[in-house]
């Protein structure tokens, strides 16, 4: 894997044979990253496994033509190979008005900031399974666990670099460690299985073995005899693990190029009231260590902090160039780019914020509801807004958690949801999505 100043480099030398080989702009990036995983299960080594990676990807504007190629070979001949295919496929390629590299005037020109996203420390293989078995033990250790799929442990290491034909040239490199660990409880057919993760830029920044592990067991047996709900209107509670995948639902429906093609459910509903005004929803790309965090955009725009919904609503779309030019605003930062391809649009790190109460004091007056921990499918349509999705979780009666359900489906539409949506006050930040503990009236569940 290259170094980050040899990977800038290379994405500069392949820009130079593509404007020799005909092409009138281009951009390039580089992608490398390499981890080191171990899995233990039922207290023996099951895997380690060690991946290293690295490809380069080229975009070339002909005309009104563009066109995207990737390799894994960096070689000399290789890169003039590929930059003469890119061309070639862009001069047949039809006309795209709206193609083309960000605005010049936007691109990063001061040093990228530093977000401390590389961890110093290099943990070796039996560091990570020493790590891996203490995750495991401490699940197994809980009374009620029965059997065990596996705790794991990885660390791994990523470089990207980014350089365009009108100036930009930037790289960074990122770290991640990880630990999980998944446990079965009770025997024969009622037996019930859950999880426990945890990742973050430095080990440091990681909850120990022993919570993880604790954790899964914990999750698992709780799980055990569960019931069944009966149909009904009744609020649903959202833990705060599954409860992002509803951000991650708005963020994809403010994605410009869901508002360019006309297939998001907020077309139209800019200027709308979507949420509590109390609730904000923030994007932070420039969170220190942060899982999403990074100093460019996959067009070399500077990423900046802001707000996704405030007083209620969406403060704009989320735009790469291209859409931006469709739409005819401008890009805000938001471009993500893999080793082939256009660009797409990714959010940094995502928070909701605004919640006052305690989970508990959120639910006391639920008379009859759902808490649920796990959800099953992909039962949304991004162009409506209809939601269903099979759950598991607790039954809540009069205010209190009343023991595990399992098998249901919890259905709406999300313009309603996020209208009826209030948030509690127990807001952790570690994932790249992360929400407190949720609350959703009125939502159709459908049970026995």
């Amino acid at each position: 894997m290259l170094d980050t100043t040899d990977a800038q480099d290379r994405c500069q030398t392949l820009i130079a044979r593509a404007l020799a080989a005909g092409a009138a702009a281009a951009d390039a990036v580089y992608i490398g990253d390499s981890s080191e995983s171990v899995a233990i299960r039922l207290g023996h080594l099951e895997d380690v496994e060690r991946s290293e990676s690295e490809h380069i990807g080229l975009r070339v504007f002909v005309g009104g033509g563009s066109a995207s190629i990737g390799s894994t070979d960096l070689g000399s001949e290789a890169l003039d190979e590929l930059a003469q295919r890119a061309v070639a496929m862009a001069r047949a390629a039809p006309e795209d008005r709206y193609a083309g590299l960000a605005p010049e005037e936007r691109l990063l020109k001061s040093a990228p900031p530093a977000l401390d996203l590389t961890d110093a420390e290099d943990l070796s293989p039996a560091d990570l399974r020493a790590a891996a078995e203490v995750t495991e033990a401490a699940a197994r250790a809980v009374p009620g666990v029965t059997n065990s799929e596996g705790a794991g442990a990885s660390a791994g290491r990523a470089r990207v670099a980014l350089a365009t034909s009108h100036g930009f040239a930037g790289a960074y490199e990122t770290t991640s460690h990880s630990l999980s660990a998944s446990v079965v409880a009770g025997t024969g057919a009622g037996m019930q299985r859950d999880y426990a993760f945890r990742s973050a830029r430095h080990a440091a920044d990681l909850i120990s073995p022993e919570e993880i592990g604790a954790l899964a067991g914990k999750r698992a047996v709780e799980r055990l005899a569960p019931g069944r709900m009966t149909s009904g209107q009744r609020p649903v509670v959202f833990d705060p693990r599954v409860g992002g995948s509803l951000i991650g639902h708005l963020l994809g429906a403010i994605s410009g190029s869901a508002i360019a093609r006309r297939a998001s459910f907020l077309l139209g509903r800019e200027d709308e009231q979507l949420f509590d005004p109390a609730l904000v929803i923030r994007d932070d790309p420039l969170r220190l260590r942060g899982p999403r965090s990074r100093p460019f955009d996959g067009e070399g725009l500077p990423t900046a902090p802001r707000a996704l919904v405030e007083n209620g609503r969406v403060t704009g779309w989320l735009m790469d160039s291209a859409a931006a030019r469709q739409l005819g605003l401008e890009p805000t930062g938001h471009a993500a780019r893999g080793a082939s391809g256009a660009p797409g649009v990714m959010a940094g790190n995502v928070t909701l914020e605004g919640g006052t109460v305690t989970p508990a004091a959120l639910m006391s007056d639920i008379a009859d509801g759902v808490y649920v921990t796990e959800l099953i499918g992909q039962g949304v349509n991004p162009v409506t807004g209809d939601y269903s999705r099979g759950a598991g979780g607790f039954r809540i009666v009069n205010g209190e958690l009343a023991g595990p359900v399992a098998e249901f489906t919890i259905a709406g539409n999300l313009i309603d949801m996020f209208a009826r949506l209030s948030a509690a006050n127990d807001l952790e930040i570690y994932r790249g999505i992360d929400v407190p503990t949720l609350r959703v009236d009125g939502m159709m569940i459908a049970g026995d």
